[in-house]
């Protein structure tokens, strides 16, 4: 069965850090694209980075741009998001997504761009 399984959200305090896991079960994520998102209390899911198969990323909120980072494991099945120097702002649920289509050279920043997701983890940053 396929599952993608969400770890490491929690409350931090603005200008701390996070990481978050994204662990896959019934499927090789070496060969799938992964994406990040989160959605904000009142507002609607918004792409953050994604990562192809072959390493390379993109970041879609230009807001994260210089704090967080996308980067794969595939000896762990993993795919992870460093988020640093926090901001209230960034407080949400956060989920990632994979998907296998053009997964060597491209990965999505929208939501129908990907077949399959995890379950959600809050991050919320508040002093």
């Amino acid at each position: 069965q396929l599952q993608l399984v969400q770890s490491g959200g929690g409350l931090v305090q603005p200008g701390g850090s996070l990481r978050l896991s994204c662990a896959a079960s019934g499927i090789d994520l070496a060969y799938d694209a992964i994406g990040w998102f989160r959605q904000a209390p009142g507002k609607e899911r918004q792409g953050v980075l994604c990562i192809t198969t072959r390493g390379d990323s993109t970041t879609y909120a230009d807001s994260v741009k210089g704090r967080f980072t996308i980067s794969r494991d595939n000896a762990k099945n993993t795919v992870y998001l460093q988020m640093n120097n926090l901001k209230p702002e960034d407080t949400a649920v956060y989920y990632c997504a994979g998907t296998n289509r053009d997964s060597d050279v491209f990965c999505s920043g929208l939501s129908a761009g990907y077949d399959y997701w995890g379950q959600g983890t809050q991050v919320t940053v508040s002093s």
